[in-house]
């Protein structure tokens, strides 16, 4: 049974409630509040199916693999603006790193780095300097 059923059967008995309650000796506020109850169910019933349909469908991209993360080949390792419409772009694409610069008309390349011990060596030197490493090196000293 799927969660939106009980909610699909409770708006079913709205109808003959309020047909047993159109018989009651009361004023036309009764009718307003039952209308308002099926409305409120109805609500329900078209958010839990919307929900639904959107659990199903990312259940299914990620179970695809023509849809999901696990067949790219290219991917951006880091980007940097440089100013408006204009940023230098680290990709890796197959095992190679490329550096890029795009501007607002076109995408050049850079420079090809094949070693991974180059992107190593950028990654420390940027490590260096930064307020973080500090704080590594001053926590790991001995007191």
């Amino acid at each position: 049974m799927t969660p939106a059923a009980p909610l699909c059967l409770g708006l079913l008995a709205v109808p003959a409630l309020a047909a047993a309650v159109e018989g009651l000796p009361s004023s036309g506020g009764m009718s307003l509040f039952v209308s308002f109850l099926q409305m409120g169910l109805a609500l329900l019933v078209v958010v839990g199916l919307i929900l639904l349909v959107y659990y199903g469908t990312t259940r299914l991209v990620k179970a695809v693999p023509a849809f999901g993360q696990s067949g790219r080949q290219i991917r951006v390792v880091e980007s940097r603006p440089l100013g408006p419409r204009k940023a230098l772009i680290l990709v890796e694409v197959g095992g190679e790193y490329l550096l890029l610069a795009s501007t607002e008309t076109q995408v050049t390349l850079l420079k090809q780095i094949n070693m991974l011990e180059e992107i190593e060596l950028l990654d420390e030197q940027a490590s260096r300097g930064s307020f973080l490493a500090f704080l590594n090196k001053s926590i790991s000293r001995p007191t």
